[in-house]
């Protein structure tokens, strides 16, 4: 692993986070740095063996959380932006989004970061690349347990309404 990758990615990671949440108290980016973190060192242990045993039950797992996670991702971005009106960038939105895939899961975009976690983790699943999956699962976790609570004050009573009328992360499960 590049050292010099490493802390110019981190610098980057933690500017983002502070201009794009802290900086306007949205402390939902703090965990959420630490899922950013463990997936850009996921990607730098990793990358060697992108591509290697490319039908191996292992890269084939990898592949299915990769495209999950671009999925959830993208219908996540896309309907935050078009029926969100965000002040600002994505997150700052004005209306509550509960179409498209956010009428099935509140946090698309944090089921992306753990299935990108999970795809990085399983290209080569060793030690260090598990405990690293671990810890990007537990951010993403308390990542979306505090921005809940950041969207409660915002939007009041719709929000815990939502709540009752979706699941986290998978429909009808989790």
């Amino acid at each position: 692993m590049n050292i010099y990758s490493l802390i110019t990615g981190t610098v980057a990671i933690i500017l983002f986070s502070w201009f794009f949440s802290i900086k306007h108290r949205r402390y939902h980016a703090i965990p959420r740095f630490f899922s950013f973190e463990s997936i850009f060192i996921l990607v730098l242990l990793c990358i060697r063996v992108w591509f290697h045993n490319p039908f191996s039950w292992y890269q084939t797992i990898s592949w299915i959380f990769l495209l999950i996670s671009a999925y959830a991702g993208l219908a996540g971005f896309i309907t935050l932006k078009v029926r969100g009106k965000p002040k600002g960038n994505f997150e700052n939105t004005t209306f509550l989004v509960k179409s498209g895939i956010y009428s099935m899961i509140r946090h698309p975009l944090y089921l992306s970061l753990f299935c990108l976690g999970t795809g990085v983790m399983m290209k080569n699943p060793g030690v260090y690349e598990i405990i690293l999956g671990a810890i990007n699962a537990v951010a993403v976790f308390y990542t979306a347990r505090i921005e809940e609570k950041e969207m409660i004050e915002k939007f009041g009573e719709p929000y815990r309404e939502y709540i009752k009328e979706t699941k986290m992360f998978l429909p009808y499960i989790l």
